[in-house]
């Protein structure tokens, strides 16, 4: 009987071993297992490949969004829409021309023509809406473009911080001035001579854009002093796609649209969209 209840006693302690071992194992394999952050591939026509690093520690909404999006097919074939020389390429607007807004559908949450598809924007993380996002908008940076109501009114400042979608630009030199107001959420890791090349392409004169964009009032901006630039010839982004090595980075939380429009209704009386018909 003692010596059955020491062979017990045994496999006890084996077991315990085991257990400890697996737990350690375990531990020791988390702490040093590198994580990789998402590496994006963009394929930009006629200029070769942009390869960008994407931080989901510092903006997980902006990540997860631009994920989601790409992994969607929803930037192939979009373009970037604005160039300005010496501060940042923009693009991501399904519209071309600065004023698009994405869809549920577009992150595959919904159908197309399902009822409860919507227009959407995602909350922006930087330090003057409460976010520790510390990344700067250094060259060749990549950002969130949003839009800015406070030019109509000081009051809409919450509106314009969460107004992002599926507009982003990548900053060409170092635009300190954007700091702690735009979501930076990546940089571009391989590529800037194809980044500065498309800084460098033929826009059109601003006479000429004055006409195009007069409508686009809630064309996300950057700075409201940064002229819009377009260019002359359509700078198409082929292919965008994404390795997250084996990560689920989920999908972001979506926000309902601030409407401009009916905000100017209930303000002024006026029907802003039918004067613009």
């Amino acid at each position: 009987m003692k010596k059955f209840s020491n062979i017990l006693t045994i496999i006890a302690l084996i077991i315990i071993l085991v257990l400890i071992g697996t737990v350690s194992y375990g531990y020791y394999k988390k702490v040093t297992m590198e994580v990789k952050n998402p590496i994006v591939t963009m394929e930009v026509q006629d200029y070769g490949v942009i390869k960008l690093e994407l931080y989901p520690e510092e903006a997980p909404e902006a990540v997860a969004n631009f994920i989601a999006l790409a992994q969607n097919g929803f930037y192939n074939g979009l373009k970037f829409h604005r160039v300005v020389k010496d501060f940042m390429i923009q693009g991501g607007d399904k519209n071309g021309d600065g004023t698009g807004e994405p869809q549920l559908s577009d992150l595959g949450l919904v159908g197309e023509d399902d009822a409860n598809n919507r227009t959407y924007c995602i909350t922006g993380e930087f330090l003057a809406n409460g976010y520790e996002n510390t990344l700067k908008n250094e060259e060749g940076t990549i950002s969130m473009a949003r839009a800015d109501y406070t030019s109509y009114s000081s009051q809409l400042t919450t509106e314009s911080y969460n107004s992002a979608g599926s507009q982003f630009f990548i900053n060409t030199v170092d635009n300190s001035s954007l700091d702690g107001s735009y979501a930076v959420f990546g940089k571009v890791i391989e590529g800037m001579d194809v980044v500065h090349a498309i800084e460098n392409v033929e826009v059109k004169a601003a006479e000429d854009e004055t006409a195009e964009n007069e409508e686009s009032t809630e064309s996300k901006s950057t700075e409201s002093q940064a002229e819009v630039s377009t260019p002359v010839t359509d700078v198409i982004i082929s292919n965008v796609s994404v390795e997250t090595y084996g990560i689920d980075y989920g999908m972001p939380e979506t926000l309902e649209p601030f409407d401009y429009y009916n905000w100017i209704y209930q303000t002024y009386g006026i029907n802003l969209q039918q004067s613009l018909n």
